[in-house]
């Protein structure tokens, strides 16, 4: 369990931070005197043009948090809030419109080399190469990292099994594979880098029951052993509430709450009992986590041994 001390360095950091779409291109002079107006106004942001017939849609609307050294931080929120977008700037695929986002210090802008050597990142439709199996894209992924062909083989055989995959898995094309088993390849491709930062975007959507809690367990086991600081975003309230040191509830591109979840759980009144993460979420967003039709053609997949 994560217990900040008076050393705890602040891992990840965003300052009002800002992530709009479908905005119409601006001169890069116009850009330059609208800086100089923000700053005389404090930060605050101009009105913006949209493309023609489209709608400026604010997917991340002034966010500000910060995510301690060796933490795992959790992000809530229902389709739609945010979350990915916002996986999508710590990562440095987005930059943000407004704010700044540093991770152990570095600016993601002005050091974004430095910080995509300390981070890596688990999304929810991971891309592999199909017809090639998990040794041979982790290899491939390890190589792009500078990690040498043995020491990605041994440290991939690890973690696969650690994870639950078997071993004659190994060498199977991935096409072959469940999406929760390749889930499974995602998690050990990511870590293959040793990131001191690791965002995972709902890295267990899909899989079966034991899979999800041998993932969860592998997650606390690259905090503990590994000191790694973990942000997730998850749809499912028993994982958050389990692994989560700290949660921040994410509502139309706005942080609505942010605690540890008992913390959170003390903010909603439930007739004296204690009500549960879903309950809390429900008041304070009064939207469902997943929305009904997301769930109507939902089959659960087949695990393959």
């Amino acid at each position: 369990m994560f217990k900040p001390t008076n050393n705890t360095q602040v891992a990840v950091l965003v300052d009002d931070v800002v992530k709009q779409f479908n905005v119409a291109a601006v001169p890069v002079w116009r850009k330059l005197i609208r800086r100089s107006h923000q700053a005389a106004e404090n930060g605050n942001s101009t009105e913006l043009k949209a493309r023609r017939g489209k709608e400026v849609i604010t997917a991340v609307d002034h966010v500000t948090f910060n995510v301690q050294q060796n933490e795992i931080f959790g992000v809530l929120g229902p389709n739609g809030s945010g979350k990915s977008t916002l996986i999508r700037l710590l990562s440095t695929l987005l930059l943000p419109d407004q704010g700044r986002i540093e991770v152990f210090g570095l600016d993601i802008e002005k050091n974004d080399m430095q910080v995509k050597r300390l981070i890596n990142r688990v999304s929810v439709d991971a891309a592999f190469f199909k017809k090639l199996s998990p040794k041979e894209n982790l290899l491939y992924g390890a190589r792009l990292y500078g990690v040498s062909g043995p020491e990605a083989n041994r440290k991939a055989k690890e973690i696969l099994k650690r994870l639950g995959l078997r071993e004659s898995s190994y060498t199977s094309p991935m096409e072959d594979m469940s999406r929760g088993m390749q889930q499974k390849v995602a998690i050990a491709r990511a870590f293959l880098s040793q990131p001191i930062v690791l965002l995972l975007d709902e890295p267990t959507t899909g899989l079966d029951p034991r899979s999800k809690l041998e993932v969860q367990a592998f997650i606390n086991e690259l905090r503990d052993t590994h000191n790694a600081t973990i942000l997730i975003t998850t749809h499912d309230m028993n994982e958050a509430d389990a692994i989560c040191d700290r949660i921040a509830i994410l509502d139309e591109g706005k942080i609505v709450a942010l605690d540890t979840p008992d913390g959170l759980k003390k903010l909603v009144s439930h007739n004296g009992q204690t009500p549960s993460l879903e309950e809390v979420f429900m008041q304070l967003t009064g939207k469902e986590l997943v929305e009904k039709d997301d769930l109507t053609d939902f089959v659960p997949e087949k695990v393959l041994a």
